[in-house]
This record gives structure tokens, C-alpha cells and sequence, in this order.
């Protein structure tokens, strides 16, 4: 159930890139954090140069225009090794698949909880599942 965000400086990438940037991130997802093939949620977003901040150096990392912001946003529960591993895989299969610099990959995991996603309908679907109760598109909470 991860939601993803990926910004960056617009016309760094093409479409295509953009494409296999989302790829590339859902098999790692479900490499690493066991998602399911069909839990594709994610949006890219372009910025004006005027509107894209970073440092170029931040922790001895050189950056380019070509920075990519990942922010994955998924329940809670995953150990650090899934986490490292999942970073590691990233920024290795972006830069061969897209090309692009392994430096320009950064990523941001927020964790949540089953309550805090609604996948439409205003209903809780992932309580409604560990609860035992069916989650259809008319299901309601009560």
C-alpha cells in the first residue's frame, strides 16, 4: 500500500525515463517490502528550477540537477535491512536502468499505520481487512 512521490527538476527526464523510474521503483518495492504487483499509486511531479532546493554537497554527496526526491509513504513495520537494501537497490537499478547518477537518488520513507489510508469511498479498507470484515467498493465503517 506505499504511496510514492517523485520530484525533480523539470526537463531532467523524458518520459520514458519517468516510466521506467516508476518500474524500477515498484519491483524493488516488491522485492524488498513484499508489496503486491497491483498496489501502483504513485505521482511525479516537475518543478521550475526557481521552485527546486538542495544542497549540492550534504553529507559529502555530490549532486546534480538530475536529483530525484522519493518519498515513499507505507505502513509501518519493515526492519532496517529491508530498508537499506531497499535504498542500496534503488539508486543501483536507477542509475543503469534510467541512466542516472546513484548520487541523485534520495529517498524518504514515511511510515504509517492501517488507519491513516483510505483507498477511496471515505472508507479504512486495510482496518476493514485486519479486522476480518470483506472491503468492497460500497463496504462502510460502521
Amino acid at each position: 500500500m506505499p504511496f510514492i512521490r517523485v520530484s525533480y527538476m523539470e526537463q531532467q527526464y523524458e518520459s520514458r525515463q519517468l516510466e521506467q523510474i516508476s518500474q524500477t521503483i515498484m519491483e524493488a518495492l516488491i522485492q524488498h517490502f513484499h508489496v503486491p504487483e497491483d498496489d501502483l499509486f504513485q505521482v511525479f511531479h516537475a518543478h521550475k528550477r526557481e521552485e527546486f532546493f538542495y544542497n549540492r554537497n550534504y553529507l559529502n554527496i555530490e549532486r546534480s540537477n538530475g536529483l530525484l526526491f522519493i518519498q515513499i509513504t507505507c505502513k509501518s513495520g519493515r526492519t532496517v535491512e529491508q530498508k537499506r537494501s531497499l535504498y542500496d537497490t534503488l539508486a543501483t537499478k536507477l542509475s543503469t536502468a534510467v541512466p542516472m547518477r546513484k548520487e541523485d537518488v534520495f529517498i524518504v520513507l514515511l511510515e504509517t499505520e492501517f488507519e491513516d489510508w483510505s483507498f477511496g469511498n471515505g472508507v479504512a479498507q486495510m482496518l476493514q481487512r485486519r479486522e476480518g470484515r470483506e472491503v468492497s467498493d460500497g463496504a462502510s465503517e460502521d
